[in-house]
């Protein structure tokens, strides 16, 4: 039988590099240099706790799928780098994380969560949608529209946690 289960990780780990690998390979084959020239500059010491996270699932000693948080404002915590391994779909993983995500956020006194997903990312608009977050944008038929002005091809999502919502979602 598989074991399963979440660890803490620096965001600089060297056993991240494949996975972290794999997300940004999915990322250039979904959207070429679409977001290059919005590269985000980004901190290891946004992720570190108390007011941030990086977490990795792990099956039998093996990263299957991560997650990360970093503080968006005082009560709001921004979900980053939700992403399960390409050959590991469609099994719950990403909702896995999210829901570890939430409870660890809730935690570390978060009431709030916003993120973001790409405009040729359906799959994560419905798990989003599907766990309560809130779209900041319409759902169109073709998001498409939002790679193009005055949008910047970012999905937003708000959603509150409290101990009620994080407990009917787990």
């Amino acid at each position: 039988m598989s074991e399963q289960l979440f660890r803490e990780v620096s965001p600089e780990a060297p056993e991240l590099q494949p996975i972290l690998t794999g997300l940004f390979g999915e990322y250039t084959a979904r959207y070429g240099a679409f977001f290059t020239s919005q590269k985000e500059v980004e901190l290891t010491e946004w992720y570190l706790p108390p007011r941030g996270l990086f977490i990795v699932l792990e099956r039998d000693g093996e990263i299957i799928a991560m997650g990360a948080y970093k503080p968006y404002d005082e009560v709001t915590a921004e979900f980053k780098r939700i992403w399960t391994r390409s050959d590991l779909r469609r099994q719950g993983l990403a909702l896995l994380i999210l829901q570890e995500l939430e409870r660890r956020a809730l935690r570390a006194g978060y009431q709030r969560v916003f993120l973001t997903t790409g405009f040729r990312q359906p799959e994560a608009v419905k798990l989003y949608i599907g766990h309560g977050y809130q779209p900041q944008f319409e759902l169109l038929e073709d998001m498409e529209v939002y790679s193009q002005p005055p949008h910047d091809g970012r999905l937003r999502f708000l959603k509150v946690i409290d101990v009620h919502s994080v407990a009917q979602a787990s």
